[in-house]
């Protein structure tokens, strides 16, 4: 019997459903628009990986970037992409234009789900 439970638990792997397993994303939008950034406060679940989809609406380049997220993102004018960062701890992470510093900085707010 003992030589059995390795290809059992195999088995249970490989015909279980792949999405079963994988961690939760959650999305959020951000447009950026001549160093604007709409919204400029993105709210998020913690323990989530997170997915910002952006785009530059703006006619010159823009910039998504965290120093403490440790993320950068350069993106031509018209241009979108997408930033994956790691699941967060309950806190405010801010972001920023490097393109336009004299702007105001954005946010990401992470707090827990409300049950």
């Amino acid at each position: 019997m003992k030589k059995y439970i390795p290809f059992i638990i195999l088995s249970f792997y490989l015909f279980s459903p792949i999405s079963a397993y994988a961690a939760e994303k959650h999305t959020v939008y951000l447009k950026i628009n001549n160093g604007e950034f709409i919204p400029p406060v993105l709210n998020v679940p913690t323990n989530k990986i997170i997915r910002i989809k952006i785009s530059n609406i703006g006619n010159q380049p823009a910039e998504f970037e965290s120093t403490q997220l440790r993320k950068e993102k350069v993106l031509a004018p018209g241009a979108s992409s997408v930033v994956i960062i790691a699941p967060l701890r309950q806190g405010t992470y801010t972001f920023f234009d490097d393109f336009h510093l004299e702007n105001l900085h954005g946010k990401i707010i992470a707090k827990e789900p409300s049950q």
